[in-house]
């Protein structure tokens, strides 16, 4: 038998490098040294240091590695848990906007209405221990909230609509959670570089006639993980 397109591609000498790195840094360094510098760490392995550059690029973009002018590359801290069925004592939500649009695709797909129909949205980055750790748009169709106050500065409209949404007779919910990358706007939001990984949870609240709302929110991949209850389940970033 012949071999298919992708066993015959070789992997890139700089993800051979950045698993050898990996390993390296379980086995001989602890949370916030500093590495050697990179003329010392292209001599160790016997690569070119552009190929070792890429290599810890890629480890920074994982969030193993952190960047410190004046200091270095530092190990990172481990990612830190983002509880998602109730909020944290170090949470604090602040609102970039708010509106009423016609419904993506995407978002007709999560509210099972048809495309186009008007929904209420509110978008939000979650702060954790005064880090952006990720963002939330929650969408309400208009029917379901035909009185949202249309007059009110922004923020307040914000407020008042996320009031209403916590008083609807919500029975359930149900979440899915897949590997994306952050777009730019998203990316600007978690205050990191466009197309780092990140952990998109699309959240959607149940009612006795069908689906009240929907959240989709995009939480950073390189510095945390998605804690599900007590049981402990976690989601992360696949290394």
């Amino acid at each position: 038998m012949g071999t298919t397109a992708t066993e015959s591609v070789p992997e890139p000498k700089y993800w051979q490098l950045r698993t050898v790195l990996v390993r390296t840094i379980e086995q001989e360094f602890h949370t916030g040294e500093v590495l050697p510098n990179e003329r010392d760490l292209a001599a160790r392995f016997g690569v070119a240091r552009a190929t070792l550059r890429q290599a810890l690029d890629q480890l920074e973009l994982e969030g193993r590695l952190v960047r410190r002018r004046g200091i270095g590359t530092l190990i990172a801290a481990p990612r830190m848990g983002v509880p998602v069925a109730e909020a944290s004592a170090r949470d604090t939500w602040r609102i970039v906007d708010c509106g009423t649009v016609p419904a993506t695709a995407g978002v007709a797909a999560a509210l099972g209405v048809e495309a186009g129909v008007e929904v209420h949205s509110v978008r939000r980055v979650r702060m954790m221990a005064g880090t952006a750790v990720g963002t939330e748009t929650l969408y309400v169709p208009v029917e379901i909230m035909p009185h949202v106050p249309g007059f009110l500065a922004e923020s307040s409209r914000a407020r008042a609509m996320l009031k209403q949404f916590q008083a609807l007779p919500i029975e359930g919910e149900s979440r899915a959670v897949e590997l994306g990358v952050a777009e730019e706007e998203q990316a600007r939001l978690l205050e990191r570089p466009p197309g780092i990984p990140v952990l998109v949870l699309t959240t959607r609240y149940a009612g006795e006639d069908g689906i009240l709302a929907a959240a989709v929110s995009t939480y950073r991949a390189d510095n945390c993980k998605l804690t599900f209850g007590e049981a402990g389940v976690e989601v992360r970033a696949a290394s």
